[in-house]
C-alpha cells in the first residue's frame, strides 16, 4: 500500500460524523467533487451527489451511493450531577461501549467524553454486572453539575462520536480504524471522481453519499426519488465473520469484494448478479458471495419509484460498529476496480438488459 493511499484512508476515517449530523463528511465530499463533475446537487435530507452527464443521447442514469454517517450516540438528558444519558445511533453491541473515548459535538465546539464502566473492585461481593443495555451506560465529560454542562453549550440532541486513531497492522496488509462502515464507500466515491474526471461515460453518473443509513436506510429513499436512476449501486462495508473459521461463514478478509445476494430486505436480481460476475471474471477481480442479517441502502433504493435494480459493491471489516475495526487493503482496491469497470462498461443496451432482459426496453406493443 502506498503512503498516499494510507494518508487518504487515515484522513477520511478520522472524520467524525454520525447519523443526523453528517456535516463534516458532507463538507469533505463537496470539496472533493468541485471541478470533477458537471454539477453538485443535494437532496432535501442532506445527501450530496455529483453529476456527470453523458454526451450520448437519451443516456440511462446510474447512481453510485455511499453513506456518510457512522454509528454514534445522541445526548438525550443531562443529569443533575453532570453525567449524560444517550441513545444509540445505529447498532451497538453494548459490551464494546464502556470505557471508550468519544467526542461530544456542541454548537460551541467539541468536548472530550468517556463512556462509564464499573471497576472490578466495585463488583466484589456482588453477583457481578447484569446484562448491559446501551441506554443504561452513562457518558462522562467531567462536569460537576447540569448547570456547568449547560454553560459549555451542551444540549440534548448533541451527537457523541467515537474517537480513535487510524493505524496500519505490522504486516502492512490491513488497517485498524473506526468507521470503515462506511468511509470505505466515501473513499471509493472520492477516488472514482478523480479517476473518471476526464472520461466520457455512456451513462449519466450520479455519484455521492446518503445520510442516516445507520438509523433505517432513510437517505436512500430521498435520493433515489430525486435522481430517478435506472440502476443503483450501494458501496458499503459489512461485517466479516472469519476470526474462528471460514467454513460455512460469509465475509472473509483478503478474498475480494462482496457480491451481496441476499439480506432481510433485499434480493439481488439474477441479471444484475450475472452482470457483476461477468465484469469481475473478465478483469480478474477477486470477489466473494455474501449473505447478511443487516441491510444497506440498496434495500431502500430497489423499492423506490417504479423499482430500481440495485446491487451492493461491498467489502468486509472485522469488529464493525466499534472504535477499532480491521479491514484489508486489497479488498478495497478490488471493490474500487470492480465499480470502475462497471461504470466504464455500462450503456443503454446493457442497462436495459439488466432491467428488462428479453423484453428490450420494457414495452411490448400490440
Amino acid at each position: 500500500m502506498t503512503e498516499d493511499l494510507f494518508a487518504q484512508i487515515k484522513e477520511i476515517t478520522e472524520i467524525q460524523a454520525t447519523s443526523g449530523n453528517e456535516g463534516p463528511m458532507r463538507d469533505f465530499l463537496v470539496q472533493q467533487m468541485k471541478g470533477k463533475v458537471d454539477e453538485i446537487q443535494f437532496d432535501g435530507l442532506g445527501g450530496v451527489f455529483g453529476i456527470k452527464y453523458s454526451k450520448k443521447e437519451n443516456a440511462k442514469t446510474v447512481m453510485v451511493a455511499a453513506h456518510m454517517d457512522e454509528v454514534g450516540f445522541m445526548l438525550t438528558r443531562i443529569r443533575e450531577n453532570g453525567m449524560l444519558n444517550v441513545v444509540p445511533l445505529g447498532g451497538w453491541n453494548p459490551y464494546v461501549v464502556s470505557a471508550q473515548r468519544f467526542t461530544l459535538q456542541t454548537k460551541e465546539g467539541d468536548i472530550p467524553v468517556i463512556s462509564s464502566s464499573i471497576p472490578p473492585h466495585l463488583l466484589r461481593g456482588t453477583n457481578g454486572q447484569a446484562n448491559v443495555e446501551v441506554s443504561e451506560i452513562l457518558f462522562d465529560a467531567g462536569f460537576t453539575s447540569k448547570e456547568e454542562a449547560l454553560s459549555y453549550g451542551v444540549r440534548p440532541g448533541d451527537p457523541i462520536i467515537p474517537q480513535s486513531e487510524t493505524i496500519l497492522t505490522a504486516n502492512g496488509k490491513n488497517v485498524i480504524s473506526k468507521a470503515w462502515d462506511n468511509r470505505y464507500g466515501c473513499l471509493v466515491v472520492k477516488m472514482l471522481l478523480e479517476e473518471l474526471q476526464d472520461v466520457d461515460l455512456d451513462v449519466n453518473l450520479v455519484i455521492g453519499a446518503n445520510i442516516q443509513e445507520e438509523v433505517g436506510l432513510r437517505g436512500a429513499t430521498a435520493s433515489a426519488t430525486k435522481f430517478k436512476p435506472d440502476l443503483f449501486f450501494a458501496v458499503d462495508c459489512s461485517a466479516a465473520n472469519d476470526i474462528e473459521t471460514k467454513t460455512n461463514t460469509f465475509g472473509h478478509l483478503g478474498e475480494g469484494f462482496l457480491i451481496r445476494i441476499q439480506d432481510p430486505r433485499f434480493l439481488m436480481l439474477p441479471r444484475m448478479r450475472d452482470y457483476i460476475l461477468e465484469i469481475a471474471e473478465k478483469h480478474d477481480i477477486p470477489h466473494q458471495y455474501y449473505v447478511s442479517k443487516g441491510g444497506t441502502d440498496a434495500a431502500a433504493a430497489h423499492q423506490a419509484n417504479e423499482g430500481i435494480p440495485s446491487a451492493v459493491i461491498g467489502v468486509v471489516a472485522r469488529y464493525i460498529h466499534t472504535h477499532q475495526g480491521m479491514f484489508n487493503i486489497e479488498d478495497f482496491l478490488a471493490a474500487k476496480k470492480a465499480l470502475k469497470e462497471i461504470l466504464l462498461d455500462l450503456n443503454t443496451e446493457k442497462v436495459n438488459q439488466i432491467v428488462y432482459g428479453e423484453y428490450g426496453d420494457g414495452t411490448i406493443k400490440g
